[in-house]
């Protein structure tokens, strides 16, 4: 059986199609050489198991590697100080037949505290056992454990950080690993913020080097194991365009850039409009890939909805960015941005707050505008007569446009400003979203996303439709705003472009024109 896209657990080069992360790998090996301490903590779906199973392998050669996971430890062995011992010991004997360095006498002590002997029943003697193997291993001794996330509930982790910290700080004078490695979704060092306990307030792990490394996948990376599938499957695609495709719209997060591949060999080749692969392989056929992504429930979307209901705070942030067009600026310390800055929400760029890649964005979008759309009449004749919308197969956005202005006239023509300023953007997307359901995308160019200024891109059966929404500020800014859109018609490789302006002028004249600028076809709508 050849290989496959995977996105469940971890990545193996012999059964999975993967992109190469062996410089990834080089830059942790260099911490490890350092000796340093520290948490691989990212997001969900990551790929922090596949790049630790990797590590583990090219470290062997020059460290005595004990590799322990977490989530074989049930939660019953973390309530008390004798569980975790007895299981952290046995979860090491387990994993003896790869470790081929440890001294006979740490054996015994090890068999004695899984084995829950009276003697061995306290935490500082687990410490000390294995101090003692790294004081008499020929080779350096690296900890590594994955999914710790789970244990930070419990006091008895939190000692055990404690004392390996005190391990570490008393290093020059007791042997202790040389490095540790920790894995999960929380800083480890952040630990702190789920205790109110007075004597829990310091974390227990603040000896930990920044774990700066990127994790995401590149386009070139992306590129050669699309090169390595295309060698099997002999499809015909155009590598670097296909990978620049998913690069743009993932921007690299592992579980997403897996999975629209798995679609496309597994579901969108072979379908009915992409009948085989060679068909599928292509930018239509992404573009469908993507259409099943938004619309499926998997692992990684249930995880993301499941914290907008845990943070509410995270939730508000992240529709005042998107909907409202609010710029967001980093500010060190804010809760809010943290919590998604670790779950994998945002990225900071020029120390201002982005959602982290076009998937996440539109589907926060598609999630916070059905919530809206149900109380809503705005959307009601909009549903029941979207087939106008389609001639021939295509989306008619002159149309679209008219109406939108017919409809935004009638039902918002008296809504005072500041209202419309706000919630213009999410009503044009209300609007559009039904229209295209099921045969079209869009997405919102985050860097256009302002209050007074949205590029939103529309792509319907291979024709891509781009709609610029702006505030009225006077001739002089809209001026600069057909310029600006013919920029970007430009960039796109497109003739014709739609600009709708919101304009609070009483005396506006209301309705849509074509107007040529720069040899570009612009539709022109004052609302």
């Amino acid at each position: 059986m050849g290989r496959i896209f995977n996105v469940s657990a971890d990545c193996k080069p012999k059964l999975h199609y993967m992109v190469n992360i062996d410089d990834r790998l080089r830059q942790i090996k260099n911490m490890v050489d350092k000796g340093q301490y520290f948490t691989m903590n990212r997001a969900r779906q990551y790929g922090k198991t596949t790049t630790l199973h990797a590590l583990e392998h090219l470290l062997k050669s020059e460290y005595v590697v004990i590799s322990l996971d977490f989530q074989m430890l049930s939660a019953e062995s973390f309530k008390t100080e004798r569980n975790f011992i007895e299981s952290f010991s046995g979860e090491i004997l387990d994993r003896i037949e790869d470790i081929h360095d440890i001294p006979e006498e740490v054996l015994t002590e090890l068999e004695g505290i899984s084995h829950g002997s009276r003697q061995y029943g306290k935490l500082s003697v687990l410490l000390r056992c294995l101090s003692k193997w790294c004081c008499f291993s020929a080779k350096k001794v690296i900890l590594i454990i994955d999914e710790v996330d789970g244990a930070s509930n419990y006091p008895v982790f939190l000692d055990f950080l404690a004392q390996l910290r005190g391990y570490y700080i008393a290093r020059d004078k007791k042997a202790t690993f040389h490095s540790v490695i920790l894995a999960g979704v929380y800083d480890i060092k952040n630990l702190k913020d789920k205790f109110v306990d007075e004597h829990r307030l310091n974390s227990p792990w603040n000896i930990a080097a920044d774990f700066d490394i990127d994790m995401s996948l590149t386009e070139a990376g992306i590129a050669g194991m699309l090169q390595d599938y295309e060698q099997d499957h002999h499809t015909g695609m155009k590598i670097e365009e296909i990978a620049g495709l998913i690069h743009v719209y993932t921007s690299g997060y592992p579980f997403l850039v897996s999975r629209i591949c798995k679609l496309l060999d597994e579901k969108v080749a072979g379908s009915k409009e992409f009948p085989d692969e060679k068909a599928a392989w292509t930018k239509d056929g992404f573009l469908a890939a993507v259409r099943i992504l938004l619309t499926e429930e998997n692992t990684l979307f249930e995880s993301l909805d499941n914290k907008l209901i845990d943070y509410p705070e995270l939730k508000q942030m992240l529709e005042e960015l998107l909907l409202d067009g609010r710029t967001i600026e980093y500010v060190p310390g804010d809760i809010g941005i943290r919590v998604a800055s670790m779950f994998g929400f945002i990225t900071i760029e020029n120390q201002l707050v982005n959602v982290s890649n076009r998937i996440f964005e539109t589907r926060l979008y598609n999630g916070f505008l059905a919530e809206r759309s149900r109380q809503n009449k705005f959307l009601q004749n909009v549903v029941t007569e979207k087939n106008q919308f389609i001639a021939a197969g295509q989306l008619d956005m002159e149309l679209v446009i008219q109406k939108f202005v017919d409809y935004y006239s009638d039902i918002f023509g008296t809504y005072n400003e500041q209202f419309l300023e706000d919630h213009g953007r999410s009503l044009f997307l209300l609007y559009l979203k039904p229209i295209i359901n099921g045969r079209g995308n869009y997405y919102v160019e985050a860097r256009t996303r302002s209050n007074r200024r949205t590029d939103i891109v529309v792509d319907y059966c291979g024709q891509q439709h781009i709609v610029e929404l702006k505030v009225w500020h006077g001739e002089e800014y809209n001026r600069k705003g057909e310029q600006q859109l013919v920029d970007y018609l430009e960039s796109y490789h497109v003739k014709q472009g739609y600009l709708i302006s919101f304009n609070f002028n009483k005396k506006k004249e209301i309705g849509v024109r074509w107007k040529e600028v720069e040899g570009k076809r612009i539709l022109e709508a004052v609302v």
